[in-house]
């Protein structure tokens, strides 16, 4: 489970709180650049770029742009020209300051008309915030999602879950779920979580699309082929970090990549849709378990 070190508590809790303020900025910043017409792609670059200008090492994954019955892991690849149309946009950021993260997500409606869409999940994820202290068990959290989202009309994504955060991993253990389930995890002061309600007026659940732009290191192994092994000397500044295909200079990269991937290095995150194509909507906050509550870190 994502524990703060408690001989370092003061230094660490700094360093998210860091990753966290350079977010909230990045976020307001982008949100405001999303317009119907506007690159996807420049928006995704302006997202990466802007959190280390502001001061951060890095993002803690590429910046995820899903659209409509996308729900997650949507990314431009490298040279896309798709613009934004009247979409309903989950833009979903990461930051890391020294291998420590913050993780936050928001709804961008550039249609206008899934407003009460966007407000179930933001709704669901302050109430399931207002749950949180030392004790909580995360079944607590994933039920009081699921009424919250249910009692505004739509449903929770059951497949999908927040998550522990821990150095260098954005999705570490526990799961938080966001429907209810028969056993969770205690939480416990300074565990560090993730949550993410996703609401939907679809199936409530996601598949894998077709399409994959972000990968990450899973293990270390040696290879035989010189271009994964260029690859994996590239991919080396990320560590255990996401990284999207867009930033590979590698040639052959498709090939590498998969190389790496049958050899169980890599791990990859295909687009998650909407199983019944239904509109989805995120919203997310990282926050530190206290005593008596917690503190956002991405607020």
């Amino acid at each position: 489970m994502a524990k703060v070190n408690p001989d370092k508590t003061e230094e660490i809790f700094e360093k998210y709180f860091k990753a966290g303020r350079i977010l909230s900025q990045v976020r307001s910043e982008a949100k405001d650049r999303m317009k119907v017409g506007v690159s996807m792609f420049e928006v995704a670059e302006f997202v990466e770029k802007r959190t280390l200008e502001l001061g951060a090492d890095g993002s803690a994954f590429p910046c995820n742009l899903s659209r409509n019955d996308e729900a997650a892991h949507a990314t431009p690849y490298a040279g896309e020209e798709t613009v934004f149309g009247e979409d309903v946009v989950k833009l979903d950021i990461g930051v890391q300051v020294d291998g420590y993260i913050a993780d936050s997500a928001i709804t961008v409606d550039l249609s206008g008309e899934y407003g009460d869409l966007v407000k179930a999940s933001e709704v669901a994820l302050n109430a399931a915030i207002g749950t949180v202290k030392d004790g909580t068990n995360t079944a607590e959290i994933g039920a009081v999602i699921e009424d919250t989202i249910i009692a505004l009309g739509f449903k929770p994504v059951g497949n999908l879950t927040g998550h522990g955060i821990d150095r260098y991993t954005p999705h570490a253990p526990p799961s938080v779920p966001n429907r209810r389930i028969g056993n969770g995890s205690v939480l416990h002061t300074g565990d560090v979580i993730a949550i993410e309600p996703f609401a939907t007026d679809g199936a409530g659940r996601v598949v894998d699309g077709s399409l994959t732009e972000i990968f990450q290191v899973v293990r270390s192994k040696p290879v035989r082929l010189p271009a994964a092994r260029k690859l994996l000397k590239e991919l080396e500044p990320y560590r255990t970090l996401p990284f999207a295909k867009r930033w590979c200079k590698t040639e052959q990269l498709d090939f590498a990549l998969l190389q790496l991937e049958k050899a169980g290095i890599v791990h990859s995150y295909p687009v998650l849709k909407e199983a019944g194509g239904g509109m989805v909507a995120q919203t997310e906050h990282t926050l530190i378990v206290t005593d008596d509550g917690c503190q956002v870190t991405t607020k």
